[in-house]
């Protein structure tokens, strides 16, 4: 098994997540300032050779109503221009309470205020284990022998 990466792309950020070899368990990993696309392309091939990057999970902003809005079509565009670099297979991931999620988590934890790059990255985290978490609820059982 290989590794995943995820990105909750927003305007002046991108959250960046990974999983682990066993496609298990996903942490945050950095939040990306964007720059221009080059430069941010650049950036993630690196991580994508770096960490053996086998997918990208890209988190897809749809509206309340299961619809696809500016914002999304914006996030499209960014990732198919993005695999055009990067060469790696892309999925989309429904993304609508990620960033709602990640807050909530990381104000209940007792730790120092967020930033929002970190907020970013947590979200990119909790896209690809929602997308791990359907991947192994689709997998049939394995033999215990």
């Amino acid at each position: 098994m290989g590794r995943f990466l995820s990105l909750d792309v927003g305007e002046k950020r991108v959250g960046v997540a990974i999983c682990d070899e066993t496609q298990t368990l996903a942490r945050p990993l950095f939040t990306l300032k964007r720059a221009s696309k080059q430069e941010d392309f650049a950036k993630l091939a690196a991580v994508c050779r770096e960490h053996a990057i086998e997918k990208v999970i890209v988190g897809l902003p749809k509206t309340l109503r299961n619809e696809e809005g500016p914002q999304a079509q914006r996030v499209r565009r960014y990732a198919v221009e993005m695999q055009a670099v990067l060469s790696l297979p892309i999925e989309f991931w429904d993304e609508r309470f990620s960033s709602v999620d990640a807050q909530e988590r990381l104000a209940s934890s007792n730790r120092r205020p967020r930033a929002k790059g970190e907020i970013d990255s947590a979200a990119a985290a909790i896209i690809l284990q929602e997308y791990l978490d359907e991947l192994t609820k689709n997998q049939p059982p394995t033999a215990n022998n």
